[in-house]
């Protein structure tokens, strides 16, 4: 049923790719993906494609430029080797942070990374999460946002009975801590993250109720952990029973780890659109959760021109 759809991957997703291809009941695309002597990416793709819907798996993560210039050209590869339709599946879209102008003579690389792929051959964009919801309006091409909610939801409500609360770790998460909340029927609360002078420490105010409560910091992606432990701290100053965080992408560079693992934050449940480092895998504090299923799910419905709204409903 699937004949004219290949599933190819990058090096930064490949294990998230196998997970996929084997829920579709498809094997992985054959393509040869390695470095010249010198730096540059080389791409050999190594079975026909022409005609055919191709889905390229590459997430840009850490090594963020490497693993953004091998989806570029695999783009361009399956382009002039006369693939269909060529979708490029993004289960972490890097450099979405720039999305705006937040300081005079400041790049928008949300825009440019747009603009690369567009330029590279891509056709459709699929992405997971998207770190603001107006990028998809950088694109001249569809863009399918997918989001991490009901796998989250569905572990949250099986391992967390009782009381919760759901705490949005700043202002600009707030709609989607709440929505979050109303699914489980819990409440909801908001750290206000304020640094009274330059180079002074934060002051973390929480607004709402935590009180005796077992709070779930949500938040769309742990990068150097600073925020969610911070904002752990303050939570359990409030007189929370317990504190865990949910996200979608585990970035998790730099002191991460350790900020996590000697904070008083019980549990990080996280999903595999980010593969994790060596470090992190070592943490017992992280529960990976697939997004395989989600992922399968929208390809197969883009192969057949079917709603992916509806997945989410």
């Amino acid at each position: 049923m699937l004949e004219r759809m290949r599933i190819f991957s990058g090096n930064s997703s490949r294990v998230l790719a196998a997970d996929i291809c084997k829920k579709l009941g498809i094997s992985l695309g054959r393509a040869t993906v390695s470095t010249f002597s010198d730096g540059e990416t080389s791409v050999e793709i190594d079975e026909n494609v022409r005609g055919m819907d191709v889905f390229i798996i590459q997430s840009t993560s850490t090594p963020v430029n490497d693993n953004l210039m091998e989806l570029l050209i695999m783009i361009d590869a399956f382009k002039r080797a006369s693939a269909d339709r060529i979708i490029a599946v993004m289960p972490y879209y890097g450099y979405a942070r720039q999305d705006r102008k937040a300081a005079p003579r400041a790049p928008i690389t949300a825009k440019l990374v747009a603009d690369l792929l567009t330029t590279a051959g891509a056709g459709r964009v699929i992405a997971v999460d998207l770190h603001a919801g107006q990028i998809q309006g950088f694109f001249n091409i569809p863009v399918d946002n997918l989001y991490a909610t009901p796998i989250l939801l569905e572990y949250v409500k099986r391992n967390y009975p009782g009381k919760l609360t759901i705490v949005s770790p700043d202002t600009g998460g707030v709609v989607r801590a709440r929505a979050f909340a109303k699914r489980l029927g819990a409440s909801l609360a908001i750290v206000d993250k304020r640094r009274d002078a330059p180079n002074e420490s934060q002051v973390m105010n929480v607004i709402g109720d935590v009180k005796d409560k077992n709070a779930i910091i949500l938040d769309d992606m742990i990068d150097t952990a600073g925020t969610v432990v911070q904002a752990a701290e303050a939570i359990k100053n409030e007189g929370a029973t317990e504190v865990s965080v949910c996200c979608t992408h585990p970035v998790l560079s730099g002191p991460a780890i350790e900020r996590m693992e000697s904070s008083s934050i019980k549990e990080v449940i996280v999903t595999d659109t980010v593969p994790l480092h060596e470090k992190a895998q070592a943490c017992k504090k992280i529960k990976v959760l697939s997004m395989a299923g989600v992922v399968s799910e929208s390809i197969k419905r883009i192969y057949y021109n079917e709603s992916i709204s509806s997945l989410f409903i």
